[in-house]
């Protein structure tokens, strides 16, 4: 089987996320300790219909581990989501000689590589997604240097909350998952957390935590605000003349995309990125690269989108236990 495969190529799909570079770097160089032949696809689908491929060779992966973002670039490409333009997909890939594609990216990304598999170009999916909301994995890259980043970030607003005595609303990313607020909001010792799976939006409990702290001699309230829930500005006006503290609302917003991957970001990704490579040239496709239960995996991609992820019960009641 392995001879069958003689080039992949790579590419990055949908929001980047730190640590792709770093995985990029693992399948080419492990691609060619195999003997094949390594092809970089830039802007993901787009670039692919557009035939925006070049070679990479070990230079062209030299110093990219520390660098955030994607060297390849990335793009949404709504053609790529209908039928005429994932066959033109595999067209171009067969026209370069494109055995198979490791595709790095979120869910979405997963289900243009399904597509490609079905028309019969080998594919294999990393986990690129700062939100951790793919559900067969525990791990996905980008996640650590993203909750990094928030953290730092989140503790310098508290220090200012604190000086001015006013309530900080804080809202992170994650989508409509709340992953990165559940863990800042611990992490950063914040009075309340604000989760899409969880929340009632029930104001009243918000405000009456407020004034039950500034009671009890609080001088500042942080409020992790999840962007699967949004609205943090309108938010705080509504509490600031509900209690009468000072509120203000800051949102981080794509600074949480950016900057240079951590340590685990960078080896998990680099981990997935050979495993991904091995697996390819074995003759696997339709598979997703994971890690799961301290062991780095891989799923059927069908499997893998069917199956659902939810915040787990005792990290939520924890988090509401250590924020009185």
């Amino acid at each position: 089987m392995a001879e069958q495969i003689k080039t992949i190529g790579v590419l990055t799909s949908g929001g980047d996320a730190p640590g792709m570079n770093a995985a990029i770097r693992a399948v080419v160089r492990t691609g060619l300790q195999k003997g094949v032949e390594v092809k970089g696809i830039k802007r993901g689908y787009a670039g692919l219909l557009a035939e925006e491929i070049i070679d990479l060779n070990r230079n062209s992966v030299s110093e990219i581990i520390d660098k955030g973002g994607t060297i390849l670039g990335t793009a949404r490409c709504m053609e790529f989501v209908t039928e005429e333009g994932q066959k033109k997909g595999a067209e171009v890939c067969r026209k370069f000689g494109i055995d198979g594609i490791v595709v790095i990216g979120g869910d979405g990304s997963y289900r243009g590589a399904q597509a490609l598999s079905k028309q019969g170009i080998n594919t294999i999916g990393i986990p690129g997604t700062i939100d951790l909301d793919i559900a067969c994995t525990d791990y996905t890259i980008g996640f650590d240097t993203a909750i990094n980043t928030a953290m730092e970030a989140i503790d310098k607003v508290r220090d200012t909350s604190s000086s001015h005595e006013r309530c900080s609303i804080i809202e992170v990313m994650g989508r409509n998952a709340g992953y990165i607020a559940l863990w800042c909001g611990v992490a950063n010792g914040a009075e309340d957390i604000l989760l899409p799976e969880n929340y009632d939006y029930n104001e009243q409990t918000i405000i009456n935590n407020i004034i039950q702290n500034r009671k009890r001699g609080k001088k500042h309230h942080i409020i992790i605000n999840a962007e699967g829930i949004g609205h943090s500005t309108s938010m705080a006006r509504r509490i600031e003349a509900a209690t009468g503290i000072e509120t203000r609302a800051t949102i981080l917003g794509y600074m949480q995309r950016g900057g240079s991957p951590t340590c685990k970001d960078r080896f998990y990704a680099s981990i997935m990125g050979s495993y991904a490579a091995d697996i390819l040239c074995q003759g696997k496709t339709n598979r997703v690269v994971a890690y799961s239960h301290g062991e780095f995996v891989d799923y059927d991609i069908d499997e893998a989108l069917a199956m659902k992820k939810g915040i787990p019960e005792y990290e939520y009641e924890v988090s509401k236990i250590l924020s009185k």
